[in-house]
């Protein structure tokens, strides 16, 4: 296969070579089932309460047993959702945001159709929320507020303790999708008010087919799977035992990594530099500080996203126009909208998103290929002529559109 530049991280990651080592032998020789009693079965139980602990010390959770394992952040999400508001059948509101993944969205959306009042929390032109808006949304029949950690499209971080601080004053339990942050930057959940917390295994260099979800000792939680006594009678199904073990040895890496995080933005903001100077016509989308240390979303005006993916596979570029859970929708991006985006920087949105094994050496080959492709893409198109004599505004754009409401 010939060697590619993959700044697609948010999508999904390289297995670290660790985690690998250590699926292996659950591969191939230590197949039994972690229900069975005898020294089989006994021996990978072990090695799931081993994972459990490297998981629970990535998130900073005060007991292993907080830690439900799962087949992935979009069941995590489901789990903890449902499993909340089946806890609460008396309470019917739900508290949530316009640019939420779409394991969140669609759920809601659904929610909405069974009879349940849906809040959606609107974002400013930086992606960012407003608090007072939060506040005001809080009532006696809230069941549940589930807010993303940081927004996978833009990276744009949210004031997650102030939120939990505001949502457990209410005494409302508060679910985040930590999707894009487990692994990136540093977690406290012993400190932080977060009741429920969803993680994916692939987004921090573990397998694919493999999650977890963080439930908060004495929450009141129904299990969203039914059917056998794992995970405490909290997830039935058999353990994918070497997806798990996969997961807590790429954890357990992960957090020795950390700190290597700061070198990853220092080449995200050289890729973000060099495209800014070489690509007339280009903004980037999102607060500027208040990201994830990965994550670069850019807009190239009047052109086509998916034209500019499309070259860029050329030169062995990986890249993406927004959530790969979207993947292959028409729609335009729902983040960009509820962040007011115009249709015209919308539609050439890319995505880069690195990971702790990219190089300066590949962020210095993008930041030379992109300003190539969009100087001939606007070459041919008679969009891109035009933006020889437009200017359009460049930032704080907000929208009042019920943009989670419709996908």
């Amino acid at each position: 296969m010939d060697p590619v530049i993959y700044f697609d991280n948010n999508a999904t990651t390289r297995l670290a070579p660790e985690a690998l080592e250590a699926m292996q032998p659950y591969l191939t020789e230590l197949y039994g089932n972690p229900s069975s009693i005898h020294r089989f079965g006994s021996q990978v139980t072990r090695k799931i309460q081993e994972a459990r602990e490297q998981i629970a010390a990535l998130l900073g959770a005060a007991d292993p047993v907080e830690i439900v394992f799962t087949s992935c952040g979009t069941e995590g999400d489901n789990a903890a959702i449902w499993g909340i508001l089946q806890a609460s059948p008396d309470k019917r509101h739900v508290v949530t945001t316009q640019v939420e993944h779409p394991a969140v969205l669609a759920l809601c959306q659904h929610l909405e159709k069974k009879g349940y009042r849906v809040t959606w929390l609107r974002v400013d032109g930086e992606g960012m929320l407003d608090l007072d808006e939060l506040r005001d949304a809080l009532t006696e029949d809230t069941a549940l507020v589930s807010i993303m950690y940081a927004n996978n499209e833009t990276g744009v971080i949210f004031p997650i303790d102030a939120i939990g601080e505001m949502v457990k004053a209410k005494g409302i339990p508060f679910h985040v999708d930590a999707v894009q942050v487990a692994g990136k930057i540093p977690l406290n959940l012993t400190k932080s008010p977060v009741d429920l917390l969803t993680i994916s295994g692939h987004k921090f260099h573990g397998p694919k087919g493999v999650g977890a979800l963080y439930v908060r000792r004495g929450m009141t939680f129904r299990p969203f799977l039914v059917g056998g006594h794992q995970e405490r009678n909290r997830r039935g199904g058999t353990e994918n035992v070497a997806g798990i073990v996969g997961m807590g040895k790429a954890a357990e890496v992960a957090l020795k990594h950390l700190e290597e995080e700061k070198r990853v933005r220092a080449l995200r903001d050289q890729l973000e530099r060099s495209l800014l100077d070489g690509c007339p016509g280009c903004r980037v989308n999102g607060h500027r500080e208040r990201r994830i240390p990965n994550t670069l979303n850019m807009s190239f005006k009047f052109l086509e996203g998916e034209a500019i993916l499309v070259l860029l596979d050329q030169y062995g570029i990986c890249a993406s126009t927004g959530s790969a859970c979207t993947a292959g929708s028409v729609e335009p991006s729902h983040v960009l909208r509820a962040m007011g985006v115009p249709p015209d920087w919308i539609q050439g949105a890319i995505r880069f998103s690195l990971s702790r094994y990219n190089t300066e050496e590949e962020v210095r080959f993008v930041g030379e290929k992109v300003p190539l492709i969009v100087q001939r893409l606007q070459g041919l198109s008679a969009l891109g002529k035009l933006a020889d004599r437009q200017e359009y505004p460049r930032d704080d754009y907000r929208t009042g559109d019920r943009v989670g409401a419709r996908r």
